[in-house]
Formats: structure tokens, C-alpha cells, sequence
């Protein structure tokens, strides 16, 4: 009898959610079980779920990105009323967990991988963002929101794979602005400074915008990417490259040596196929061009500042330090 009632209140919530509002969201929420501790997990079908986790979850994987840390998985219990993304403008959203549901707006965009999105009121990570027919609009983590349009790409693209040419920007007064640039990526065109304009013939006006467009082309595709820089206009025509780190990868343009970093700037992994520098597990880096670094965003700007080479300073075992070059 219990088993009834309860499936007959899903079908209810799934039949008029729009009516309910957001409380028939929270509802939904928690008769999915949709949120646990640190982890987000939304039945998308009623065999598979979204699932957001900075850990390996358990169960049948089928497909991961780890640049979001988001992952398919199959669902064992075959919920049957799963959430839709919802890609039309919605009317409202609120930020939903498994006791209440804030509603507000996205008030920053998502700008690709490295700036996730921001919801007008502070809210505790994880929850959903939905509309008022429980339809998704984003999920909140600790580090921002992830919007649904790259949630939607995920869910039904095959290549997972994000394209990358070579430039991280932000929104200034006078346009997309040029931040800092791979150095190391092969024939890199653009400098810190340049303005973005246009890309394939279409203005863009916005980072997140910009940045979308080159994070879901094609890799290898090629591309004309219209500048401002020094007060003249240029067109520069590149070609994309796999984008290898960003989001909840961390960043510093030297993954291209086979050198990933954690976010206190530790080495946690070497690729040993790449060139040897000499360098272990656990060296930590404190310099690029004589400058201190504390973060990820430190290392991209002061590498972005040499053309053809960068000199770190790296400290092993917190007694020796030593001095790489890389080129």
C-alpha cells in the first residue's frame, strides 16, 4: 500500500509540478534522492543519472567529464519521472535542495570553464536550479553554477572533448579583453591586451558568449577570429586545439609538459611520456619570471608574459629549491 501511495504522489508531482510550484521541486528532490552530502545525482532518464562528484561515484559509468566533474551513470533503480532541461527562457528559477527553494536569477553568466556562473543570493552548494515545472536551469557547486546549456551538451554529445585557442578573457568596459594566452600552444596569434570583436563573422559581446562558441567548435576546426589591438583591427585566422585543463582541472598552461598541479600549486601527477625537467611528485611551484605565484590564475598571467620561454622556481621537500626552463 505504501509502495502505491508513494508512486501515485510521483505521479502527481511529474503531472502538475507547474502548479505545485517550487515546493512540488523539493518534493521531487528528495523522493529522488537527488542530492546526497556533497554529491549531486539527477535521475535524466528513468535509467540513467546526471551525477555531479569530485570523486569517482559508485556504479556503472558511462560517460564523465572532468573538466565539470560531472558524469553519466546507469540508475539501478529506474526512477520514473527523471528532470528535463529546460532550454526555452524560463520565467522564474529558484536554487532547490531537499528543504527549501530560493528564488532569484543568474546573475553572472558562465564564462567556459574557468569562471562558473553566480545566482543572485548566496546559496550552500549542492542544489539544483529549476523552474517552477521542475525543469533544470544549472547546478550549484561549491565552486559556481554550471548553466544547462553545457549540461545539455554533455548529456547528448558524443565527443566530450572541448576546443581551445589559446585565450582566456573577461568582460571589461571597453569589450572582451584578452587576460592571458597559451604561450605554449603552437603559433598562438593573440597577446595579452587584444580585444575580441567578432569570431566567424558574428560580434560577440560577452566572454560567456565568446567562450562558449570556441569550448563547443569542432577540435581542429579553424576559425576567424576578428581583434582589436593597439587601436588597429585585425583578423586572425587559428586553429583549435584540445582544450586539456579548466574548470575543476586546474589551470596553468604548462599541462601541454605533462605537469598537472593541484590548487596549493603541489605536482600531483607527471606524464612520463612528455620531456623529462627533472621534476617529482609533490614539488610545489612558487615562481614563474621571478614573480610569486599563489594560485592558478597567477601562473597563467606571468606565463603569458614570455614569448618563447618561462623560468620557475620550485621547491622539493621544503629545504631545496631549483630553477626550471621551460621552452
Amino acid at each position: 500500500m505504501l509502495r502505491v501511495i508513494v508512486a501515485l504522489s510521483l505521479f502527481f508531482l511529474s503531472l502538475h509540478a507547474c502548479e505545485g510550484g517550487f515546493n512540488s521541486c523539493i518534493a521531487k528532490v528528495k523522493d529522488s534522492k537527488s542530492i546526497q552530502n556533497d554529491t549531486i545525482s539527477l535521475p535524466i532518464t528513468k535509467n540513467t543519472r546526471l551525477v555531479f562528484s569530485t570523486t569517482k561515484p559508485k556504479g556503472k559509468i558511462l560517460k564523465h567529464d572532468p573538466f565539470l566533474a560531472l558524469y553519466i551513470v546507469k540508475d539501478t533503480k529506474n526512477f520514473k519521472y527523471p528532470f528535463k532541461i529546460n532550454m526555452r527562457e524560463p520565467s522564474g528559477i529558484a536554487a532547490v535542495n531537499t528543504y527549501s527553494a530560493l528564488e532569484g536569477k543568474i546573475s553572472k553568466r558562465q564564462i567556459g570553464l574557468n569562471k562558473f556562473a553566480s545566482f543572485r543570493y548566496k546559496i550552500k552548494a549542492p542544489a539544483i536550479l529549476t523552474n517552477s515545472c521542475c525543469s533544470l536551469e544549472g547546478i550549484v557547486t561549491p565552486r559556481g553554477v554550471i548553466e544547462k546549456v553545457y549540461l545539455n551538451r554533455f548529456i547528448n554529445t558524443k565527443d566530450i572533448r572541448y576546443s581551445d585557442i589559446g585565450i582566456r578573457v573577461k568582460d571589461t568596459k571597453r569589450g572582451i579583453e584578452v587576460i592571458s594566452f597559451d604561450p605554449f600552444m603552437k603559433k598562438n596569434p593573440f597577446k595579452k591586451g587584444d580585444y575580441i570583436l567578432a569570431m566567424d563573422g558574428q560580434k560577440v559581446k560577452y566572454s560567456s558568449t565568446l567562450m562558449r562558441r570556441i569550448l563547443f567548435a569542432k577540435v581542429g576546426s579553424t576559425h576567424n577570429v576578428k581583434i582589436k589591438r593597439d587601436g588597429k583591427v585585425l583578423t586572425i585566422k587559428v586553429r583549435s586545439q584540445e582544450r586539456l585543463s579548466g574548470g575543476y582541472k586546474v589551470e596553468t598552461y604548462l599541462e601541454k609538459y605533462g605537469i598537472t598541479f593541484d590548487k596549493n600549486l603541489y605536482i600531483i601527477k607527471l606524464d612520463t611520456t612528455k620531456k623529462d625537467y627533472g621534476l617529482k611528485l609533490g614539488d610545489q611551484l612558487l615562481q614563474v619570471n621571478a614573480k610569486p605565484v599563489k594560485n592558478q590564475e597567477d601562473v597563467m598571467e606571468y606565463v603569458s608574459d614570455f614569448k618563447f620561454h618561462a623560468t620557475l622556481l620550485f621547491e622539493r621537500n621544503a629545504n631545496f629549491q631549483f630553477f626550471v626552463n621551460m621552452d
